[in-house]
């Protein structure tokens, strides 16, 4: 450990900051963070040697603005690292630089760490300034406590979760190189294509707003593999514009409106990445010149069904679900449940919730509404495929249905959300069934809504149940919500505590947007007066 104390003064931490880790790693002001990636290089060291694999971490702030920056450790298989090592990370990145020693030693004791044991740690960075030096900071991290590293430089953040996973499955995954990435997915893609009919040029067009940021970089590697497949427009390419600023996937969502710097036609795709490509979203513009977004939720509508007529072709018998959070929109999961007869799961907001109940099924569809999510496939759901696929015996129609499976597995990054994978899934789907991006948005309605946030004093007063869609305390909320509830049409509303600001957040849908609207303020109110709000109290909208 004294190469340790010698290398971390060189990374030293500000006195008295205080990061959280929290579902997104660590993300505040690059200029804050020197210290913590030296200190996250010294925890994947430890993380790899406890269970003797590869571990990953990628150095990005997502959809933050561009003078901020973060880091996420990635397990070894693709995954989210564990809550009790968030805990290690929170521990690690606040301890003052006289204590960082002796933390470090209760990781190691408590975790009865070998210390022996060989270490390896694949590291990955967006296009932001600041991510050179501190990326390179967690390499020396990294390199302080003896462990081995491969710098994969500019990557997706999704790509560096697929390079670990590869590593880690002795490339039955795939090959962990980002020209393995490429190879896999568009060949799965362009076998996809191949059982569309007659798709003309124009239908294979696609506007690509990619953030400015790592997004554009890589979808512009990819395009000779795509051969031709697919025509992409790529827009917000970093050449000029900043990264996130009036683009990309959360802009979108939350503006509900095009990024500036993307030329659409009236009926044509679009689709917006966020800063790291983990997160997608699409729409269109009607002859109208009305916006309309498609989110996480007509997303996971789109891929559950073709999945679902795909198993019924092929005989299957799989257990598809589709997994939500309280924010989907109604409409979506009356859909879902009504018409294509798929199990729906509600679970916590945040993905590693989604990504954990999604594991519960043969094959579980996640997207939050921001367009953030993949598909799973369990072991024995990909054996059955691949079994039938390859079985001499099985008839032509199950057979294809079985082969478009395969090729659709190989198509998705089932370790993490990937814009770049869930693009070229949607894509093949509505090639193959021949649909428009105005037919696949009239799949359902969604219901009008608003979301508020609330200010109070301390947050923690708000406790939830039901994946956060009943209010338990205050005494009173529930029963004020419910009865607020009963005098609109179609209507439902829900209050949860942000996860990092002292705010409540307010959802409401109901039959109209004017009843969501004032539904939301009622609400809105309730939790002013029952959960001690602060300031003045929420306005009416109208």
């Amino acid at each position: 450990l004294d190469e340790v104390s010698k290398k971390s003064s060189l990374h030293p931490k500000p006195a008295g900051l205080v990061l959280q880790y929290g579902t997104a790693g660590f993300r505040t002001n690059a200029k804050q963070l020197d210290h913590v990636m030296f200190r996250m290089g010294l925890l994947a060291t430890l993380r790899s040697k406890k269970t003797e694999a590869t571990i990953g971490v990628m150095v990005t702030a997502s959809h933050n603005p561009e003078e901020d920056n973060g880091v996420k450790l990635v397990d070894p298989m693709g995954e989210m690292v564990t809550p009790t090592w968030e805990g290690y990370a929170t521990q690690l990145a606040n301890a003052e630089q006289e204590d960082l020693l002796a933390a470090l030693k209760d990781v190691i004791e408590k975790e009865a760490i070998n210390m022996s044991q060989e270490a390896n740690v694949f590291v990955g960075k967006d296009t932001r300034s600041s991510s050179a030096s501190l990326s390179q900071a967690v390499l020396d991290g990294v390199s302080a406590l003896g462990g081995h590293s491969k710098d994969y430089g500019l990557v997706t953040t999704p790509q560096l979760h697929y390079m670990v996973c590869c590593q880690n499955t002795q490339g039955k995954y795939g090959e962990a190189t980002v020209e393995g990435y490429y190879k896999k997915l568009c060949q799965a893609f362009i076998q996809l294509t191949n059982n569309a009919s007659n798709c003309t040029d124009d239908q294979k067009h696609l506007s690509v707003d990619g953030a400015n940021g790592i997004g554009a970089l890589k979808v512009r590697e990819m395009e000779s593999h795509l051969k031709k497949e697919l025509h992409i427009s790529l827009f917000n390419d970093g050449s000029k514009g900043k990264l996130n600023h009036q683009c990309g996937a959360d802009f979108v969502k939350v503006q509900q409106n095009a990024p500036t710097g993307i030329k659409i036609n009236p009926g044509e795709r679009g689709c917006s990445f966020d800063g790291d490509a983990d997160r997608i979203v699409y729409y269109y513009i009607d002859s109208e010149g009305q916006f309309h977004l498609l989110d996480g939720d007509k997303i996971a509508t789109l891929i559950s069904t073709f999945l679902k007529e795909l198993l019924t072709q092929a005989a299957l018998d799989l257990k598809i679900a589709v997994v939500q959070t309280a924010y989907a929109n109604g409409s979506s999961t009356h859909y879902l449940e009504d018409t294509m007869k798929v199990i729906v799961r509600c679970t916590k907001t945040g993905v590693k919730h989604l990504h954990h109940a999604a594991q519960e099924f043969d094959i579980g569809v996640y997207f939050e509404a921001n367009g953030h999510g993949t598909v799973l496939f369990s072991k024995a759901a990909e054996e059955k495929i691949q079994q039938l696929a390859e079985n001499p015996g099985a008839d032509d129609e199950r057979k294809r249905a079985a082969l478009l499976l395969q090729n659709t597995v190989n198509v998705i990054n089932q370790t993490v959300g990937d814009a770049i994978s869930d693009m070229l899934l949607i894509e093949a789907i509505l090639a193959i069934k021949g649909m428009t991006i105005q037919q696949w948005d009239a799949i359902y309605s969604d219901l009008p809504n608003r979301q508020l946030k609330v200010k109070v004093s301390d947050r923690r007063v708000i406790d939830t149940t039901d994946a956060e869609r009943r209010a338990v305390s205050p005494a009173g909320l529930q029963e004020a919500i419910d009865s607020l509830v009963k005098k609109y049409r179609q209507a439902r509303s829900f209050v949860r505590p942000s996860g990092t600001e002292d705010v409540v957040r307010v959802y409401a849908e109901a039959e109209t947007q004017e009843s969501a609207d004032d539904l939301a303020h009622e609400v809105s109110l309730a939790v002013y007066r029952l959960a001690g709000g602060v300031g003045d109290e929420p306005k009416p909208l109208h």
